[in-house]
């Protein structure tokens, strides 16, 4: 019993800190696309609002993460924007159309 609770334990700790790091990198790939376009990720906005198990083109399964966040052109406008992170690696994104501020 306490065996099998250890080993639960130690899995959550581990999807936990695995969860941090893809945050991580999500925020670091958010904040390149966004200045790709000349916007300004709002870092607090980053969130994982979807989790499954894909398998990448080799075949190995991983956790595919969808994560939605917000940008700004202006500071005042927000645009809801998303991406995806297989393993540590960028699926898709979308950044939605929008209009350059003068």
């Amino acid at each position: 019993m306490e065996l099998a609770l250890l080993v639960i334990l130690i899995a959550l700790a581990w999807f936990w800190l695995d969860s941090m790091s893809k945050r991580e990198r999500a925020i670091l790939l958010g904040r390149e696309l966004a200045s790709r376009f000349n916007l300004q990720l709002l870092v607090e906005t980053v969130a994982c609002n979807k989790l499954w198990l894909a398998r990448n083109s080799r075949g190995k399964v991983h956790f595919l993460r969808t994560y939605e966040f917000d940008v700004s052109a202006s500071r005042v406008d927000r645009l809801s924007c998303q991406l995806t992170l297989l393993g540590d690696q960028l699926g898709t994104w979308h950044i939605p159309p929008y209009e350059q501020p003068d």
